[in-house]
C-alpha cells in the first residue's frame, strides 16, 4: 500500500502596518499603517482567504494591525499572543553601540544615520558583543521565534496567519534557510511594512515560498504606499 502523504498547510506571516517612528511612542500605527493593513484586509476577503489559527505578538501594533486586517477580511479566530513574535527593543539596540544621545530621526540624512547604527548594533549583539539593556540575548530572542514555528507544525493546518514584527519574520527566513544569524541583518532591513512572508509546512519541516512581497497594494496600483519604518 502506498504511503499516505501528509497535507502541507500554508503559514503565512504579516509585518504590521508602518507603525510611528520618530514619534514618542514607536508602537502605534500611523494612519498609513491602519490603511496599509485593511487594503491587505481586503486583498484577502476578494480571495475569500479563510485562517484556521492566528498567533500574534503582544505589541500594540501587532494588535491594531490584525484589527484592521480583520475590519475587512472579516469573521477570524481569536489570536494566540506569543511573545516570543515580540520585536527586540531596537533602541537599545543602538545604545549599546552608540551611548551618546540618539534624536529622533528629522530629515533623510538622519533616518539614513539611525539605520547605518542599527545595522551595527544588531551585528554587534548577534556576534554576542553586546548586552542591551532589557533585550534578551540573541539566542534567546530567535529560540522564541522557532518557538512559535514548532507550534504551527504541530497544531497547526490549513491556513495559519501570524502578526509580528521584521526582527522576528527575518529571524524565521534565516532559521528556516539555515542561513547565518547575520543574514537576518540585511533581510529585516528591507522588510516592508503589511509585507507578506509564506511558508508550506507539514509536522516535519517548513519551506520558503515567498517574502516580503505586497501583493494587496500592486494589485489596486498603489505600490507607492510601501513603507520600511
Amino acid at each position: 500500500m502506498a504511503a499516505m502523504i501528509e497535507a502541507m498547510g500554508r503559514l503565512t506571516l504579516v509585518r504590521h502596518g508602518q507603525a510611528s517612528f520618530g514619534a514618542a511612542d514607536y508602537d502605534n500605527l500611523s494612519e498609513l499603517g491602519e490603511r496599509q493593513c485593511r487594503m491587505l484586509g481586503a486583498y484577502w476577503r476578494g480571495q475569500e482567504r479563510r485562517f484556521s489559527s492566528v498567533l500574534i505578538g503582544t505589541l500594540k501594533r501587532h494588535g491594531q494591525s490584525l484589527a484592521a486586517i480583520r475590519g475587512e477580511l472579516g469573521e477570524m479566530p481569536e489570536p494566540l499572543f506569543w511573545p516570543g513574535l515580540n520585536e527586540f527593543d531596537f533602541a537599545a539596540i543602538i545604545r549599546a553601540v552608540h551611548p551618546g544621545e540618539l534624536r529622533r530621526p528629522r530629515d533623510a540624512r538622519e533616518v539614513k544615520h539611525y539605520f547605518r547604527l542599527l545595522r551595527e548594533g544588531l551585528r554587534a549583539w548577534i556576534a554576542g558583543e553586546t548586552a542591551p539593556v532589557g533585550v534578551p540575548r540573541h539566542v534567546d530572542f530567535v529560540a522564541g521565534v522557532t518557538s512559535a514555528l514548532d507550534h504551527v507544525r504541530a497544531h497547526g493546518e490549513g491556513e495559519v496567519l501570524i502578526v509580528s514584527s521584521g526582527g522576528p519574520i527575518s529571524a524565521a527566513v534565516a532559521h528556516v534557510l539555515g542561513a547565518p544569524a547575520e543574514a537576518g541583518v540585511e533581510l529585516n532591513l528591507q522588510l516592508r511594512n503589511s509585507a507578506l512572508t509564506e511558508f508550506v509546512f507539514n509536522t516535519q519541516k517548513l519551506s520558503l515560498m515567498s517574502f516580503n512581497h505586497l501583493p494587496h497594494l500592486e494589485a489596486v496600483g498603489q505600490s507607492e504606499l510601501a513603507t520600511h519604518a
